[in-house]
């Protein structure tokens, strides 16, 4: 097996390119930094003009913040998924989207795999919804739509919470019981191989095999990395909501981003639980269970020294 990874040397495509790497398969490595073992390409200048031949391409190269003018994100994730599509046209197109494509001002409560809400907070949510439509246009393409992914190499979602960590104490949004269907990058990895040798088209959800408390998760990640003693408090929806509307509202004046975002609010606020039929019975993906045991070996590796966690794209 023979594919082409994009965004290979980012958090999701560099461990999609080592977990198909260690199956025996051939990877074509792609990102924006000329890097040993990869292939330059700049998404946003569109299609290759000799593309190798492969079975597959994993599209896993985005642009992801939660904060940021419309025209990046639209370059690299609207106008990079045109371009992938177009280089490889016969191949099985795997496009890694996102669960942000459904309503952020409602749960999600086992969600089925919709169609995009059309409404967004940031244009990260706008473009990877635009960015699926041309992905489906494509004859053999399957998006695979994650929530919250985390794991080795995750440098926003868990590595976050350590950073805003002050005074012995923690401040998350929402309530300790709402419920989430995290994905591990172990199991988005094992998706998008099963994906590169399935005919499966259209979204497919894809998380742990279980919900699990946000409660539970941020005590388990705080006591995984030394930080037992930190306690853990909690901004109601509303007033979270509110906070963050003033704090973009600031930020868009002083052009710095803000250190919350309604979609953060949206994303954590909300109870994100999908139903995980597709992965199961069509990609014959079986999810393990989310795990944070090891979360202090990996996430004090990705914050800096200040405290701050890196930025990232994949």
């Amino acid at each position: 097996m023979r594919i082409a990874v994009t965004g290979a040397a980012g958090f999701v495509g560099g461990a999609i390119a080592v977990a198909a790497e260690a199956r025996g398969w051939e990877v074509v490595r792609y990102g924006r930094r000329p890097l040993p073992g990869h292939n330059v390409w700049d998404l946003g200048e569109g299609p290759l003009s000799s593309p190798p031949a492969v079975d597959a391409v994993v599209h896993a190269g985005a642009q992801v913040r939660d904060w940021g003018a419309t025209e990046p994100f639209h370059r690299v994730n609207v106008l990079g998924t045109k371009a992938v599509a177009a280089t490889f046209p016969d191949a099985r197109l795997v496009h890694i989207s996102s669960s942000s494509v459904y309503p952020w001002w409602e749960p999600c409560v086992n969600r089925g795999e919709d169609p995009v809400s059309g409404r967004y907070l940031n244009a990260y949510s706008s473009s990877k919804a635009l960015a699926e439509g041309f992905a489906a246009k494509h004859p053999r393409a399957v998006m695979l739509r994650p929530h919250g992914v985390y794991g080795p190499g995750d440098k926003t979602l868990l590595p976050r919470l350590i950073s805003n960590v002050r005074r012995g104490r923690v401040l998350a949004v929402g309530d300790a019981n709402v419920l989430h269907q995290l994905t591990s990058i172990e199991n988005l990895a094992e998706a998008a191989l099963a994906a590169c040798t399935t005919e499966v088209t259209g979204a497919v959800n894809v998380g742990d095999s279980h919900p699990v408390a946000l409660g539970e998760v941020l005590r388990e990640v705080l006591d995984a990395t030394g930080h037992a003693d930190v306690e853990l408090a909690f901004i109601p929806l509303p007033a979270a909501m509110c906070l963050a509307a003033s704090m973009e509202a600031v930020a868009g004046v002083i052009r710095k981003a803000p250190r919350l975002t309604r979609y953060a609010v949206s994303q954590l606020g909300f109870q994100r639980t999908y139903s995980l039929g597709r992965l199961r019975d069509e990609l014959r993906v079986q999810p393990v269970t989310s795990c944070f045991a090891n979360a202090g070996e990996w996430i004090e590796e990705e914050t800096r020294d200040d405290g701050h966690p890196a930025e990232t794209k994949h």
